[in-house]
């Protein structure tokens, strides 16, 4: 199908303590790389701890870093609306120090209007406030003073310039993040009409990046998916377990229904479970991921035992990644890592 790099994608939603939840999403990132996987990515929520259990993603990172040796290491975003722009700059840089370049910056205006008030900033004015912010990293990473004075970023992190991704719904969005050089970051959340599939609405906007995106700059697009992989003998448990996670779904982001048959709302919600056929199947109607340089799996709302997801990050690697021509190993994450050592156009 295509030559995506494999990747893994946490929102830390584990059962149990804070804790706990934070050190198995901590094995799931080594399980990841022991298995090939090129990259795995975390994502940040405030205050709902249903909707996402990491507020703070560099200290996370952090812990990743020194417990890995090779894979990228990737927000999910950052709402960077709602943070600091100079400590993300330099958390970031510090974790990319840390774990010898391999940070890869993912940043969004997402997040929870009613998360704003806490930080005593409005929803309405994200876009404005995302922007400035944006300038902050960009004069940062690229050795200038920060907010027209003589100071610099210390430590100093250059090629994290080139590692940036823009994360988006829309086809202007997808313009944007060409046009900067950036990479796009696509959501399985993606919003859509009733009966359109997530390929459709996505599609577009892959194309407008590619036709914005600078000659020369080599496209970066990551897809994230749902994908949870079993055995045949685990398979009717895990659905058994899936079946809040993925009614949930249904209610709060597609705004529908969520009564009837779990395996239709499954198909609904882009929630790819079943055995490695099965999913192989699911994943090869999907025509982003032909378009896709990255492709990052989650459990999420299916939210297995530990165990099953282990598995299926395995599953996912060894079986469904050699038959979809996904690439794993090494290569894979060297060439994420080498981002950021050829100038981008502004």
């Amino acid at each position: 199908m295509t030559g995506a790099r494999l990747g893994f994608f946490t929102r830390l939603l584990d059962a149990g303590t804070d804790g706990e939840r934070y050190r198995a999403a901590l094995a799931q990132v080594r399980a990841a790389e022991d298995n090939g996987f090129a990259s795995a990515w975390v994502a940040q929520h405030h205050f709902d701890r249903d909707e996402g259990g990491l507020p703070s993603p560099f200290p996370f990172l952090a812990a990743a870093a020194v417990q890995t040796q090779r894979i990228a290491l990737g927000t999910g975003i950052v709402t960077l609306p709602l943070d600091e722009p100079v400590r993300v700059a330099e958390d970031a840089a510090v974790v990319d120090a840390l774990s010898g370049g391999r940070v890869q910056l993912g940043i969004g205006t997402g997040g929870t209007p009613s998360s704003f008030a806490a930080f005593e900033r409005s929803s309405d004015d994200r876009r404005e406030i995302q922007a400035a912010h944006v300038t902050v990293l960009r004069d940062a990473f690229g050795g200038r003073g920060i907010r027209n004075t003589d100071l610099h970023l210390n430590p100093a992190a250059p090629h994290l310039g080139g590692r940036f991704w823009q994360a988006t719904f829309s086809v202007d969005g997808g313009r944007r993040a060409g046009l900067a050089g950036d990479g796009l970051l696509l959501s399985r959340t993606q919003p859509r009409d009733e009966g359109q599939a997530l390929h459709e609405v996505q599609v577009p906007i892959v194309e407008a990046y590619l036709a914005a995106l600078p000659d020369g700059v080599p496209p970066r697009i990551l897809a994230s998916r749902t994908a949870v992989v079993v055995d045949a003998d685990r398979l009717d448990e895990t659905w058994r377990a899936a079946d809040h996670g993925v009614r949930r779904l249904t209610r709060t982001f597609l705004k529908r229904n969520a009564e009837g048959d779990l395996r239709d709302l499954a198909r609904a919600t882009d929630t790819h479970l079943g055995t490695v056929e099965q999913v192989v199947a699911s994943l090869s109607a999907d025509r982003t991921l032909s378009l896709a340089t990255d492709v990052a799996f989650q459990v999420h709302s299916v939210d297995p035992a530990t165990e099953i997801t282990l598995r299926s990050i395995e599953l996912l690697a060894t079986e469904v990644a050699p038959r979809l021509g996904l690439r794993t190993g090494a290569r894979a994450a060297a060439e994420l890592h080498d981002l950021g050592t050829q100038p981008v156009p502004r």
